[in-house]
């Protein structure tokens, strides 16, 4: 029995040292695949933002983009949300939900949609694709952690399952084999 579990706690501790390695490896991988997809679409900071003129190539870079780029477009459909806007385009610029009071399209006749909420739709894509790398980033840097971790762990179970598994049955061959010192005992 006390094989079996020597045997078992060693497999546990290299299994835990291999994923511990294999993750640090993935969670590394996928940070820089991260940094290069961002560097790749070459965004820079606008001097109004806290990474002004600076290259977008980090996830927490590209969430300050992403931030920035959501007051650039409340100040564009004057503070206003996509949620918050009419739906319609009107001739005076204010808008409609009014299908009737809205401008029409010459060709089809249907009511125009609020060239405003486009402005929306856009940022939404954009902000949310640079909020998903800096989330995506978050992630890989947990995975790099949970894997030195886990590498650790590997490492302390495996000291842990040969020094109490082993070291007791080297401890007694030894007190067996040594004779026993005489100890004076005073009267």
């Amino acid at each position: 029995m006390k094989r079996f579990l020597e045997y078992g706690g060693i497999a546990a501790s290299v299994l835990l040292i291999a994923f511990g390695i294999g993750a640090t490896v993935v969670g590394f991988n996928g940070r820089d695949q991260v940094r290069t997809e961002l560097a790749r679409e070459q965004i820079v900071g606008t001097p109004d933002s806290t990474i002004p003129n600076q290259l977008v190539n980090t996830g927490s870079e590209a969430q300050a983009f992403a931030k920035v780029m959501r007051k650039h477009t409340l100040e564009a459909t004057g503070g206003k949300t996509y949620a918050q806007m009419p739906r319609f385009a009107t001739s005076d610029g204010k808008g409609t939900n009014d299908e009737k009071a809205a401008l029409k399209n010459p060709k089809s006749g249907a009511p125009v949609d609020n060239p405003a909420r486009g402005i929306w739709v856009t940022e939404t894509a954009l902000t949310t694709a640079l909020n998903t790398a800096y989330f995506a980033e978050s992630t890989a840097t947990f995975v790099i952690v949970m894997g030195v971790a886990m590498f650790l762990i590997g490492i302390g179970f495996l000291v842990l399952t040969l020094g109490v598994l082993r070291g007791p049955a080297a401890v007694t061959e030894k007190s067996r084999t040594a004779p026993a010192k005489a100890v004076a005992v005073p009267h």
